[in-house]
């Protein structure tokens, strides 16, 4: 039995989209507890896993004079938006949609304090008639190499099944994966130095990134404009679904430069806000101070009718990725990132107390058992 259409006023939560991490996260930690017991077969090849990368963002491995990192991320149903969006203008947002795979894997990458260099595609459709859309190809392969060129990295190779039966007619899915590393090693950042009076520095987000896209595009179906929905600032409401995901890469590489080391990174993807305290440390973030949400977030999270918890719990709501800093280099972070080009914010910091995430401005608490990857 199908479940009963919400009505139109009716609140519109992300579990209702179809996405359920209660259901998802069990797999990921069961996954992550066979995939320890492998770790040991690098000994056999003169390197060694760093057990602390284990259920972070991106696993590293010790090679001697410096550490190599590796991450894999697939994008998710945002082809599907950039697919209708095409059907109603005729444009093909596929150069974006590139930026997004990269952006999925570049930044999970160096929240572990790596330089990415290699990326490796993989592109699998539904069928070999996917691949004959010349200015869909066209714009994601150039959007794609553009994505490399802002980032620094190779593209290595690729892998471009057609996968009929398992990805639907018309359908690509689309996936990157990244290598890079960490040298010198002192940049390697997964907590270790993590502690009470860090400074947390939030990036701005472009706008939804490549998250919540189930929940966005349920909301479109309810709209009598659809995708072609004016979001009261001059833009279509698919229009600013589509904007590319921030590559953060250029700002972790200019804090490097100028030798500030985050003691911890998190890249604010899936869970919202909850991903603040992703480390395993019983920690308090205290925010204090709310970035401005991108226009798209707020007609989200207005036409959902989203609570500030369920929205800051399921978004990024303008805060793309989180650096956890000396206090004393917090200035000097937010200064270097908008020379990159990224508006940045002193948002909060690291006290002593039970992990949780406490939003002051909002009113609005995470506790540490609501956030369970490992």
């Amino acid at each position: 039995m199908s479940s009963p259409t919400p009505a139109p006023n009716a609140p519109l939560t992300y579990d209702q989209a179809g996405v359920d991490y209660d259901l998802i996260d069990p797999l990921k930690i069961a996954a992550q507890r066979a995939a320890a017991a492998t770790g040991a077969h690098l000994g056999g090849h003169g390197f060694a896993e760093v057990p602390g990368s284990r259920g972070e963002s991106a696993y590293v491995v010790d090679v001697g004079p410096l550490y190599l990192a590796s991450i894999v991320e697939c994008l998710g149903t945002k082809t599907l938006v950039a697919d209708e969006m095409a059907r109603l203008t005729g444009r093909s947002y596929y150069g974006a949609i590139a930026q997004d795979t990269i952006a999925m894997a570049v930044n999970d990458l160096i929240t572990v304090g790596a330089t990415p260099l290699v990326v490796q595609a993989y592109w699998a459709a539904g069928g070999s008639d996917w691949f004959n859309d010349a200015q869909r190809s066209q714009a994601l392969v150039e959007g794609w190499k553009a994505a490399c060129d802002v980032c620094r990295v190779s593209w290595g190779g690729g892998e471009t099944p057609a996968l009929a039966g398992i990805v639907a007619d018309g359908r690509v899915d689309l996936a990157a994966s990244c290598t890079g590393i960490v040298s010198p090693k002192s940049r390697l950042s997964l907590g270790d130095r993590l502690d009470v009076g860090d400074a947390i520095v939030f990036l701005a987000a472009s706008g939804i990134h490549a998250n919540g896209l189930s929940l966005a595009r349920k909301l479109a179906e309810r709209m009598p404009q659809g995708y072609l929905t004016d979001i009261g600032n001059g833009q279509t409401y698919g229009e600013a679904l589509l904007a590319p995901t921030a590559l953060y890469s250029p700002v972790t590489e200019a804090l490097a430069a100028e030798g500030i080391v985050p003691h911890y990174s998190a890249n604010v993807t899936g869970h919202g806000w909850r991903k603040l305290m992703r480390h395993t440390k019983a920690l308090t973030y205290r925010i204090a101070a709310v970035p401005p949400k991108t226009a798209v977030l707020d007609f989200i999270q207005r036409e959902c009718r989203l609570d500030d918890r369920e929205a800051y719990g399921t978004l990024n709501m303008g805060a793309g990725f989180a650096l956890y800093v000396a206090a004393s280099d917090a200035g000097r972070t937010v200064e270097i990132a908008r020379a990159q080009g990224v508006e940045a914010w002193v948002a909060g910091r690291v006290e002593a107390g039970p992990k949780r995430v406490v939003i002051e401005p909002l009113n609005v608490e995470f506790a540490g058992d609501e956030l369970q990857l490992r």
